[in-house]
Parts: structure tokens; sequence; C-alpha cells
């Protein structure tokens, strides 16, 4: 048998595309449709939310805590009277963070042997050590206690180690000589 008989055999090939409309929409096809395959499998993973791997950062917990206000405004009366806060008060406020624990060589709370050359120098060598710092200790002065609130933590410390110290006196009123100021301005003649 010959190859000249079998009819498949000098026929010409043809595709599937037989105008140049089927070609432009054979590649245009060849083109899209993977590009919306992969459009559609990323949108089918990225479906839903997820935690991020080993954080908890994008929880909604996380977020609120990045969102606080990183500090306040407190806005006070200059008028009202003050409330002068205890000794005790004032030492867990501010002192107990280093004296409960003798951090950086600050005397315990209570232990006499430690405390006992510092009372030795008296009240206002320990105001003017805690007011201006020493050591490792930080100026206490001008923060959010006054200095008679400091002296009294100062005098609630060295109590607790034996020491028979008073409470500081409060100086009188500074609003009392304010207001009879512009009364004896008032009453000079000019």
């Amino acid at each position: 048998m010959s190859d000249a008989h079998d009819p498949g055999h000098d026929a010409p090939h043809e595709g599937p595309i037989k105008t140049p409309k089927q070609l432009i929409a054979a590649v245009a096809a060849s083109f899209f449709v993977p590009i919306l395959f992969i459009v559609l499998l990323a949108n089918y993973v990225d479906f839903g939310t997820k935690p991020a791997a080993g954080s908890d950062g994008l929880g909604a917990e996380a977020v609120a805590r990045r969102l606080q206000p990183v500090g306040t405004v407190e806005v006070r009366d200059a008028s009202a009277p003050r409330v002068l806060r205890v000794g005790e008060a004032v030492y867990t406020g501010q002192c107990a963070a280093c004296h409960t624990s003798g951090a950086a060589g600050a005397p315990k709370l209570g232990d006499s042997a430690a405390w006992a050359p510092r009372i030795a120098t008296g009240y206002d060598a320990l105001l003017t050590s805690a007011l201006k710092g020493k050591g490792a200790m930080g100026a206490q002065g001008g923060g959010e206690y006054s200095d008679i609130e400091i002296g009294r933590a100062i005098v609630y410390m060295v109590n607790q180690a034996g020491g028979k110290m008073a409470e500081p006196a409060v100086p009188a009123a500074p609003a009392a000589s304010a207001a009879s100021a512009p009364e004896a301005a008032a009453s000079k003649p000019n």
C-alpha cells in the first residue's frame, strides 16, 4: 500500500483557528484566563481574617493598646486648696521602688543599721539630699510631690527605721498673703 492512497495524508493540516478573529480571541484567552485564575486563587487563599503568625499584633486588644493616648492632661483649679498627702502615701508613690528592695544602695525601709548614719545628719540634710538627689537617687524636688510631701516621706522612712522625727510644719497659705497685697496697694495714697 502506498502513501498516496491515504486520503488524510495528502490533505493540508488545519487547526481549530480558521480566521484572524479566532486567532485574536485565542491569544487573548491564553493571556487572560491564567491571569483570572491566579486572581481567583489569591482571593480564595486570602479569604477571611487570619491572625499573624506568632503574634497577636492585629488583635482587637493589641490595636486598642496602640491607639491609647500617650499622656493625659489634668486641669486643676490653681486657687483650690492643696491637699497634702501623708508620708506613707508619698513613700508608696515615689520612694518604694528603691527603698523597699534596696536598689542602687538605697537604705531599705525599716533597716535601722542602714538609716542610723543618715538619721544622724538631721532632717534638713536628708531633705536636701532627697530634693537635689544624692548618689544613684535622682532629684525628687519639682515633681508631682511638693517639698513638704517629700519631707513627710522622709519622716515616715526615718520613723520606720527607729527615728523620732516630727512631721515638717506646713507653711502658711500663700493665698492669704497674696490677697492682702492688693489691699495694701489699694490703701496706699498715690
